[in-house]
């Protein structure tokens, strides 16, 4: 590499007459700053009282922000943002955050609102940079879809997201004054892929990495498929606009945001018919990313390269995952991260934080509810304040003390806990087996032979909310769950209301034996929270006048089904993730499979419940209940079937969770 001097102007990257590409709807997008407006009326407060400063008024007046082309080992330039400190009456040290969501503002003129992961970082003072990935906004070089690890790079052309931030390091040690030698890196959803894929051979001064919502198994239970099943309005969704670019550009002032024609997304997705249509009637088979995603069906050689917790190796650096118990995109990414680093590298600092929050809630949100249900505590801001800072602080500056293993927070009782292995060591299998009657039960069924049967038709899927939505709501994960329960193309479980109250930690595993008059089928399993009639309701948005309901219908949460974990499994893959297998008709199989993890203690009165059905529409893709190439199925591939589920002595159905013991 050139050896260039510190804080040359002449490595500053020119954003003027770049042309725009078309706009990004992004995850966790980076928003411009709002023009203020002039006000005509004089100031209502009198003239010595001085205005509050803005987020970005004091970054701008603590950090002197700087922009580079960093050059990688094969010649390629990767836009970086650098913000430093103003105070130089002590070393910093540096924290990094690579993105495909890009780094904007441009121009050194042009400053972020906010620094850091948080307030509290931009207050205690560090270097902060910000860098657009390869083919990318404002870098150099070609895209690709959760870049492959390579394990063995034989020349300078060989390159990965760990090469590159090994080189960036090395520029950023050579070329920002008033570091302390010590590198940290974070990053949300897409970025924390980044992050995980970035530790990999760590860089020597990388102390602290924080990967949150990592995806990290697109196949396996991130944001595309779900035990075979695709995750079609998510995926869909964002991929309208997330879209390839053909050379470097910033951001478009205005974006156009896809439009459905209805608001309903369920009718949209319905009348669309195969899911190949998606492509080529909508985004014309032009992009590339979201085809890639729609027709690898199966786990081929396109999914195994992309799984990253294959590759977590010589990960020398302390590593805090995140998590929310309810995240809808990638809720099974910090679990297999956080494993994957632990049996890969022994003695390696490796802690795990999990709350009760969507994607990426823990970062802008308050975290004291979701929906109707409120967790009694700002548990984000808890997060921000007591775990996530305090990790930075005591790796990179040396200052505080070391997090537990596990830091997680329990729903129900809406406490945290700490754990030194996760999921907890004393958390043993029980099972929960499907009863005669609607009964759940940890006790096994007698019977010699029993089953449950119900009709799954595709062209009335059951919806994965009660309401009409264009889009998939973060509450659908923790959402009421009567409005399926009532439906007669599903099966519902449930036990007494529990004398004892019952604490689970860990995975979910159902294990269940079925039968389907089709030859595929998809078997949908939730496990549900089911409040005491006798609950108390919130105060009603506006006060009912007796029965004479004017305003939002009232929430009723006597009776309330609350979601904790459900996930679809499809048949064919029973077997093998590779070689899908049709189903025999009327012949009974054996699947089982595993949801991630919950911490969720069943109060006493409660109950548990279970319900089984075959299709969660438009969340995933509608099985035709025919063994086919699902994107390319054809209007009469889609079939009615009969679905059996069997709950004998010789095929005991049920979900295995792991319960704590109470204290």
């Amino acid at each position: 590499m050139s050896d260039l001097p510190a804080f040359s102007p002449h490595l500053l990257v020119p954003t003027m007459n770049l042309r725009s590409r078309p706009s990004l709807l992004r995850r966790f997008g980076l928003f411009v700053a709002l023009a203020a407006t002039v006000l005509a009326q004089p100031p209502a407060t009198p003239p010595s009282a001085a205005p509050a400063a803005s987020t970005e008024d004091y970054v701008k007046a603590h950090y002197t922000k700087y922009e580079y082309r960093i050059p990688m080992r094969d010649g390629k330039r990767l836009f970086t943002s650098v913000y430093v400190p103003k105070d130089t009456a002590q070393p910093w040290p540096i924290l990094m955050d690579r993105t495909p969501y890009s780094v904007g503002p441009y121009g050194e003129d042009q400053y972020k609102k906010n620094l850091g992961p948080s307030d509290e970082f931009e207050k205690a003072g560090y270097i902060f940079a910000y860098q657009d990935v390869r083919g990318r906004y404002l870098s150099e070089g070609d895209f690709v879809e959760m870049r492959p690890h390579l394990d063995v790079k034989k020349s300078p052309q060989d390159t990965d997201d760990s090469s590159d931030t090994y080189d960036t390091i090395e520029f950023l040690l050579k070329h920002v004054p008033n570091h302390n030698g010590k590198v940290g890196i974070w990053g949300i959803s897409y970025p924390g892929f980044y992050t995980s894929a970035s530790i990999i051979d760590s860089h020597p001064a990388l102390k602290a990495a924080s990967p949150q919502a990592p995806m990290t198994d697109l196949f396996k239970g991130d944001d595309a498929y779900h035990n075979g099943a695709f995750k079609l309005a998510a995926n869909f969704g964002f991929y309208t606009g997330f879209k390839p670019m053909i050379e470097p550009s910033t951001p478009p002032k205005v974006t156009v945001p896809f439009d459905m024609g209805t608001p309903n997304g369920y009718e949209f997705y319905l009348n669309t018919g195969a899911t190949i249509n998606l492509d080529k009637n909508y985004l014309k088979d032009g992009n590339w990313l979201f085809h890639d995603q729609l027709t690898h069906t199966t786990y081929d050689d396109y999914w195994k390269a992309r799984d990253l917790s294959a590759h977590l190796n010589k990960i020398t650096c302390a590593v805090l995952t995140v998590g929310g118990w309810f995240d809808a995109e990638d809720l099974a990414g910090p679990f297999r991260t956080f494993h994957s680093i632990a049996e890969k590298n022994p003695g390696t600092v490796n802690q795990i934080a999990l709350g009760p929050w969507v994607h990426g809630g823990w970062a802008r949100s308050d975290g004291d509810r979701l929906g109707d249900i409120s967790f009694n505590a700002k548990t984000a801001e808890h997060f921000r304040k007591d775990i996530q800072f305090p990790f930075f602080e005591f790796h990179l500056k040396g200052k505080g003390k070391g997090l537990a293993t596990a830091t997680v927070f329990e729903t129900g009782t809406n406490v945290w806990r700490s754990y030194e292995t996760w999921p907890p060591a004393a958390a043993k299998p029980q099972t929960l087996y499907l009863r005669a009657g609607g009964k759940l039960s940890f006790e096994a069924p007698a019977d010699s032979e029993a089953a449950d049967a119900y009709v799954s038709d595709p062209a009335h899927p059951v919806p994965f909310t009660s309401y009409i939505t264009d889009t998939v709501p973060q509450r659908y994960m923790i959402d009421d769950q009567r409005f399926a329960a009532q439906r007669a193309d599903l099966l519902v479980f449930q036990t007494d209301p529990l004398e004892e109250s019952l604490t689970i930690a860990g995975p979910i595993s159902p294990k269940l034996f079925v039968a389907t008059s089709g030859t595929d089928s998809d078997f949908v399993v939730k496990l549900i929270d089911v409040y005491p009639n006798d609950y108390p309701d919130p105060p009603p948005a506006v006060a009912a006048d007796g029965k004479r309901v004017l305003g939002p219908p009232p929430i009723r949460m006597g009776g309330y089904q609350q979601l904790l974990r459900a996930e679809p499994f499809r048949a064919k893959f029973r077997s093998s993730w590779e070689r899908p297998e049709p189903m025999t008709p009327g012949k009974m199989e054996k699947i089982s499979f595993e949801m991630p993890d919950v911490n969720h203690t069943f109060r006493r009165g409660h109950r548990i419940m279970v319900q089984v059905q075959s299709s969660w529409f438009p969340l995933v893709d509608r099985n035709p209940q025919t063994f086919t190439d699902i994107p390319n199925a054809k209007p009469e591939d889609f079939k009615n079937a009969t679905e059996q589920v069997f709950r004998s002595k010789t095929a005991a159905s049920g979900v295995e969770v792991l319960v704590l013991p109470q204290p």
